[in-house]
């Protein structure tokens, strides 16, 4: 390995380290007190820090950022790649040196390097030109984030007449990794929702008769993410590639606004409008990249809170995340956060009852009857054994963890020494059971037609579905979707989340209960749930008008449903 390259490494790695330290933000640390990471959603920028600190704080953070591309490049004239060096470390610092995630959009790196270059010699017109374009379009269309990256095109172009090939993939390094910083506002831009220079923050109309709250979806499967205005724009091109590319690509995007809804009326006269974060990530991802899923749950909170909702819950597999939603609640404490489980819980309790008088009323005998378990080794699915053991005669815990399974039935069984429990880890068991409750955190269905009784009642409370599509080929078979609730009024939306025409998850309802009734502390996070919170849910849901689809009334109404 050749020395010239070592030294060409040794000054991007150089680079790299210095434009990882977080100057600016230490600065506005230690002359006001107040800490800046967070402030906006998105990037953050030196007009939000305005905003936030004045000018004299801001323009002196801004400074310090000119500062480090300055001196990196007096530091190593003879290398173009320093310059790229610290850009990405101010981008995309190290953890360990910058202790948290920095989103400047590096505008001011960006002019130290221009005044840099400028003072080694570079052409007068490479290094004004890219500005003067910048504060042009910044006055005439007023976004910070499309002005930077044709600001850089232009900076690309140009160093294409410097005959320095160095500087010239230098530049292009420079608009590669802006593009990437900004794909989110450009995004934004497409839908909409990107505000201009000098716009306040988009919060909600204030209205006192609107209650605002926000609320995090996934999609179920990759067509979902089509569902996103940004994303229908992209998808002749986004199409092209191979969808192992699109998916390795949805846990590096940022949570976006994907849409709202509306159309919920109270008893009481008030309205909701519920802003839809999509994180794009599907299940599996979710359960596979723990930490991608947390980052994005957080950025999630951040953008809701930055929208002016004062709670957001976390709908189906991000209520898994960060330990059900407290590692989310505490790196965002200015915003409620929710995981929807005191009201899942609530409409279980709500729902058993109905559904077991509708089996009796259509022929069924409990005191014959089977009852399957599936996701038995789960809090929720734990939860109904409890509720349909005293009511059959016998009952079947299937799950994957044998141990713990023995650990359940025991206890049941201590409790009903009459009822006979067995366990399994095979869903064929279900072949048995004349009625099926399950609740698994399968991001795939995991019961099929072939595991299905014919006749049999089956309770779904898995999202996405425990149930394949098959199933409703077997003969007289009833499927009962679990968690399901009918707000008050005439609910519409931009955004098809897969429960209906006017009907949502449980775990939204609760999080509308919670912002309609300002009750703050009744959040649900972790493993455990308060009785006193499902009763708080079932009675305050009655008060404003919620109701449980799988209610004895409505069992009826929910299989013509489905």
């Amino acid at each position: 390995m050749g020395t010239d390259f070592l030294a060409l490494l040794g000054s991007v790695l150089a680079g790299f380290l210095i434009g990882s330290l977080p100057l600016g933000s230490y600065l506005v640390k230690v002359l006001t007190g107040k800490d800046v990471r967070h402030l906006s959603a998105h990037n953050l920028g030196v007009e939000n820090l305005l905003r936030a600190v004045g000018a004299p704080v801001a323009l002196a953070s801004f400074f310090l950022d000119m500062l480090k591309g300055f001196l990196v490049v007096l530091a190593f004239p003879a290398s173009p790649w320093a310059a790229l060096g610290v850009f990405l470390g101010h981008l995309y610092p190290l953890p360990q040196v910058a202790h948290y995630e920095l989103r400047g959009r590096g505008n001011g790196v960006l002019l130290g390097i221009l005044a840099g270059w400028s003072g080694l010699g570079v052409a007068w017109w490479l290094v004004t030109m890219p500005v003067f374009i910048y504060v042009a379009l910044l006055a005439l269309l007023r976004y910070v984030s499309l002005a930077s990256l044709i600001a850089l095109a232009s900076l690309v172009l140009l160093s294409l007449n410097s005959a320095q090939p160095a500087l010239t993939l230098t530049c292009l390094g420079f608009f590669l990794l802006a593009f990437w910083r900004h794909k989110s506002s450009l995004a934004r831009m497409v839908e909409g929702l990107e505000p201009k220079l000098d716009d306040p923050p988009p919060v909600f109309d204030f209205d006192p008769e609107v209650v605002p709250l926000a609320f995090m979806i996934h999609p179920l499967k990759l067509e979902d993410v089509w569902q996103a205005q940004s994303f229908q724009k992209l998808k002749p091109l986004l199409t092209l590639l191979p969808e192992h590319w699109l998916k390795a690509a949805l846990p590096q995007l940022r949570p976006q606004v994907n849409g709202v809804i509306e159309g919920i009326t109270l008893r009481d006269g008030r309205k909701l409008r519920v802003l839809l974060i999509g994180g794009p990530m599907l299940p599996d991802q979710i359960r596979q990249q723990p930490q991608a899923a947390l980052r994005m749950a957080i950025r999630g909170a951040r953008l809701a809170q930055w929208q002016g909702a004062e709670v957001i819950g976390l709908g189906a597999f991000w209520s898994t995340v960060g330990a059900k939603g407290l590692e989310v609640q505490e790196a965002v404490p200015g915003i409620v956060v929710t995981n929807g489980g005191a009201y899942t819980a609530a409409t279980i309790r709500s729902a058993i009852p109905g559904l077991l008088k509708a089996f009796e009323r259509e022929g069924g005998s409990l005191k014959q009857a089977t009852a399957g378990i599936v996701g038995a080794n789960g809090v929720v699915a734990f939860g109904m054994a409890r509720m349909i053991a005293p009511e059959v005669a016998d009952l079947i815990l299937i799950g994957k963890d044998k141990t713990r399974l023995l650990r359940s039935a025991e206890t049941l069984s201590k409790k009903y020494p009459d009822i006979q429990i067995r366990v399994s880890t095979s869903l064929n068991s279900c072949e048995e059971a004349d009625l099926v409750f399950t609740a698994t955190s399968d991001p795939e269905p995991v019961i099929f037609a072939e595991h299905v009784k014919p006749g049999a009642w089956l309770f779904d409370l898995g999202r996405p579905a425990d149930l394949d599509e098959s199933v409703r080929t077997v003969p007289g078979v009833h499927i009962i979707p679990g968690g399901v609730v009918k707000p008050p009024g005439e609910m519409h939306s931009n955004l098809d989340i897969h429960f209906g025409d006017g009907l949502i998850p449980a775990c939204l309802a609760e999080t509308m209960i919670m912002a309609a009734s300002k009750a703050y502390d009744k959040t649900s996070l972790g493993e455990s749930t308060k009785t006193a919170n499902i009763d708080f849910y079932l009675a305050e849901a009655e008060r404003l008008g919620f109701e449980v689809m799988t209610r004895d009334s409505s069992v009826k109404q929910v299989v013509e449903l489905v």
